[in-house]
């Protein structure tokens, strides 16, 4: 799976709305415009906008072009399959980040399935958990045009803990 750095100053800034991440979310495969604003249900010129901020930071790349009724669509698509954040803003980020997720299921169909579970794990625990998740994600196969799309987050934290250890 081709994964992409996102550390630069650049980066975090044109993640700070929470529309670029949704439009990060919808590119799975390459779209134009008018189908993203379909499927965000907001308009093009809205789209196009955060599209652009996106381009110009490098977090999405024009993906070839199309003619259709005499005029041409330009399609757009994720340089990388999996973004990862790292450095400073990281943080701030991944709020952001959940802030459009948690857009993104509030829309989603009925009866989305989410669990949040604490556990006490052992550092063994954690990288076999760490491990099984990362092959779950990385290799279910995607049906592709013959299945109906979902969402899939997967994640393992260590919620602050003002009392506990601060490494």
């Amino acid at each position: 799976m081709t994964v992409m750095q996102v550390n630069a100053a650049e980066h975090y800034r044109a993640l700070a709305h929470p529309m670029r991440h949704r439009l990060l979310f919808a590119l799975e495969r390459p779209a134009t415009v008018s189908r993203l604003a379909a499927v965000l249900r907001t308009n093009k010129g809205n789209v196009a906008h955060h599209l652009k901020v996106l381009v110009d930071a490098g977090l999405v790349r024009p993906a070839g072009t199309r003619t259709v009724r005499g005029g041409t669509e330009q399609y757009y698509a994720r340089p990388a399959r999996a973004l990862h954040y790292t450095g400073p803003g990281a943080a701030e980020n991944t709020a952001v980040a959940f802030q459009a997720l948690g857009a993104e299921i509030a829309a989603a169909a009925p009866d989305p399935f989410l669990v949040l579970r604490h556990l006490r794990l052992t550092a063994d625990q954690v990288r076999e958990l760490t491990a099984t998740l990362t092959a779950l994600a990385e290799d279910t196969p995607d049906a592709g045009d013959d299945g109906t799309r979902y969402g899939l987050l997967l994640g393992l934290y260590r919620p602050h803990d003002p009392d506990g250890p601060s490494d």
